[in-house]
């Protein structure tokens, strides 16, 4: 049986200890005027735990559906099932209600945990019962403060753990499911574990020297394992306070949150780097020490172009859903211990962290390419996923003799430095959503009314400056305008940034294909990017 070692613990276990050394101290606020201290943190995570155990989820309920913004609200609900043993389902409030129906039954969601004002901006028709947070308050008694008063104040840790069972966590039991699509664009879950929340959250932490006094500003989505392990697990077990906001693409509140609070972290992507740098004057993010960029390519002109307005350099680092989700990062020289070797390089993502191992292979024969050679990214270690939900198969098709195979492209310097030089999967990484290739196929082909057996179109992306990829259409023919196509494609319930513009849509003779019969991916993308350069 895997045991716990050294001073890592099961997140929960974390979580009452840095309580117990931030009473006093603040932990986390909102842009609602939310601020709790670590007393208040703690005391509301066992309130919210003691009503739900006692009136709301029965005792079988593994699985329990959050839809809630990165706020504190979010972060005290995911704490409470967390202290109550159980799995938090984050579920993404901006896919469709047909997609998000699929999420709950695969993990057979029998209730969710939301709010109205949720409710109201994301009108969603949802397959499970709904649990508004504004009711649940009105069940809490003074008994129930009472008693998590005394918890709180006066309990030694050990009764709590030993009164929630704490010790009983292993660290294979999952934490959490986070959804991600697969190639066919049917969501898949992907289950961490304790061990590798708590691991991730360390060794990111450590490597990136977190502090007592730094203040991160998290406004990465729960939904996503960027945000739920980096955002929202940081101001569980770290000394840091973490200031939410539910809108990323708010350059206002963002900048007026980094102000107020005198933020010094932010992990965040090229995305939203962006419409900061567009909308946010230098004052508002003058506190800043730290930039992490994820999820997508940084650009170096948009690194260069924010550290001359804002003089703070953003820095690229790597991670996937799978490995929970940190695999490495560059480590800017100000966030450097005294005497410790410079540990970034420009192009790159990083070294990996504690715990974590990389290498890059053959894509075909699986062969060890060692250094300074591009092949497939295989990554190892703490961080890796126990697996995807109900689904063996599609564990087995990622996972080579324990190491998690990532679909990037990669290679890796005799310093240990990696660089990503491309993607073998079908996706695309639009301001930082995964976005499946497959799936946009399927709804085009309906909406086309093409004969399946017959290829005639094909989705792929080409870099774009803004939102760091861009759909692009290849087609023999159409049979009706791109203009209506697109328009179709939102009516049939597709997010808004799965549909490609009616000016991406490029008419070609054929489809270029392998001698196999599989598509030539990397032909055509060369045929978009041509296309594209041709139109500009």
């Amino acid at each position: 049986m895997q045991q716990w070692e050294g001073t890592q613990m099961a997140p929960p276990r974390g979580f009452l200890r840095m309580c117990r050394r931030n009473m006093r101290h603040a932990k986390a606020a909102d842009s609602t005027g939310a601020q709790v201290n670590g007393a208040g943190l703690l005391m509301r995570s066992l309130l919210l735990r003691r009503v739900l155990r006692r009136d709301i989820l029965a005792d079988d309920e593994t699985y329990v559906g959050v839809l809630l913004p990165p706020s504190v609200g979010g972060l005290v609900v995911n704490v409470a099932l967390a202290l109550d043993r159980r799995i938090a389902a984050n579920l993404n409030y901006t896919m469709s209600s047909e997609v998000i129906n699929l999420c709950i039954a695969e993990a057979g969601i029998r209730r969710i945990l939301t709010s109205r004002r949720v409710m109201e901006r994301f009108p969603l028709s949802v397959d499970a019962e709904r649990i508004f947070l504004d009711d649940v308050r009105e069940k809490i008694t003074a008994a129930d403060k009472l008693a998590a008063a005394a918890q709180t104040w006066l309990w030694p840790v050990s009764r709590l753990e030993h009164q929630l069972h704490l010790a009983s966590i292993k660290p294979d039991d999952v934490i959490a499911v986070i959804f991600t699509s697969g190639s066919t664009g049917d969501p898949k879950g992907v289950l961490l574990t304790h061990h590798n929340v708590a691991t991730n959250v360390e060794a990111f932490s450590d490597v990136l020297h977190f502090d007592w006094d730094d203040v991160l500003l998290g406004t990465l989505p729960l939904f996503h394992s960027f945000g739920y392990t980096t955002t929202l697990w940081s101001a569980a077990l770290l000394d840091s306070k973490v200031v939410y906001h539910y809108n990323p693409l708010d350059y206002r509140q963002v900048g007026s949150l980094c102000r107020d609070h005198r933020a010094t972290l932010l992990v965040s992507t090229a995305t939203f780097l962006r419409t900061y740098l567009r909308g946010c004057p230098a004052d508002d993010f003058a506190t800043l020490q730290l930039i992490i960029t994820g999820a997508e390519k940084l650009p170096r002109d948009l690194a260069d172009a924010f550290e001359r307005k804002f003089h703070v350099r953003p820095y690229e680092g790597y991670g996937t859903t799978e490995l929970s989700p940190v695999v490495s990062t560059n480590v800017p020289p100000n966030r450097l211990a005294p005497g410790e070797p410079r540990a970034d390089k420009l192009g790159t993502v990083g070294k990996p962290i504690a715990g974590v191992f990389a290498k890059v292979v053959d894509p075909e024969t699986g062969e060890d390419l060692g250094i300074d050679k591009p092949g497939m990214l295989l990554i190892s270690g703490d961080n890796v996923m126990k697996g995807y939900l109900g689904q063996p198969e599609e564990t087995a098709a990622v996972m080579r003799d324990g190491w998690y195979v990532t679909g990037d492209l990669a290679q890796i310097d005799a310093e240990g430095y990696i660089s990503i030089t491309g993607r073998q999967s079908r996706f695309s990484k639009i301001g930082g959503e995964m976005v499946p290739h497959l799936r946009i196929e399927e709804e085009l082909t309906r909406l086309l009314a093409a004969d399946e057996g017959e290829l005639c179109l094909v989705v792929t992306s080409v870099p774009d400056h803004r939102k760091g990829e861009r759909l692009i259409v290849l087609h023999t023919g159409l049979s009706m305008p791109p203009e209506q196509v697109s328009r179709e494609l939102a009516a049939a319930g597709l997010p808004p940034i799965w549909i490609p513009s009616p000016d991406s849509f490029y008419q070609i003779p054929s489809i270029p294909v392998l001698g196999t019969g599989k598509l030539d991916l990397r032909r055509v993308r060369q045929v978009a990017e041509e296309k594209c350069v041709v139109r500009e």
